[in-house]
Formats: C-alpha cells, sequence, structure tokens
C-alpha cells in the first residue's frame, strides 16, 4: 500500500472523496489482449460468488477505472 499526500491542486484522495480515516488502493488487472480481457469478464460477471459479493468492501461509486495501451514495450 502506498500512502499518498494531498496534493496543492489536484490528488487522488481528493478525485475519490477520500476521508482522513480511508486509504487510497491501487489495483490492476495485466490481459494478454482484448479478447482474452473480455472472455473473463464476461465468466467473472456470471460466477455465482458474484452475485452473493453484496458486502463489497469498498464505495464502488467513487471508484475510478479505465484502460490503458502501452507506449512502450521492453524485449523480455
Amino acid at each position: 500500500m502506498i500512502c499518498l499526500p494531498e496534493g496543492q491542486v489536484a490528488d487522488v484522495r481528493r478525485a475519490v472523496q477520500a476521508r482522513q480515516d480511508e486509504s487510497v488502493v491501487f489495483s490492476w488487472v495485466e490481459w494478454p489482449d482484448k479478447v482474452i480481457r473480455d472472455a473473463g469478464m464476461a465468466k467473472l460477471m456470471q460466477a455465482p460468488r458474484m452475485e452473493a459479493a453484496v458486502d463489497c468492501p469498498f464505495d464502488g461509486k467513487r471508484t475510478i477505472f479505465g484502460g490503458f495501451k502501452s507506449v512502450v514495450s521492453l524485449p523480455d
């Protein structure tokens, strides 16, 4: 976990309206390609455990998500 200081103009804590007693968490999943990502997400959303997960440990309304494209690839 990384603790982020509050910024002067804009910062992640303000973007998600984090209170003093809350932590901001970064998480990501790296998929090999979009086809595999789409199939994996579809399977995840159909999983019975997802339907049972009503007690979410965070406020989904304050979640920021997006996709990214690689701008630099390094050889293995």
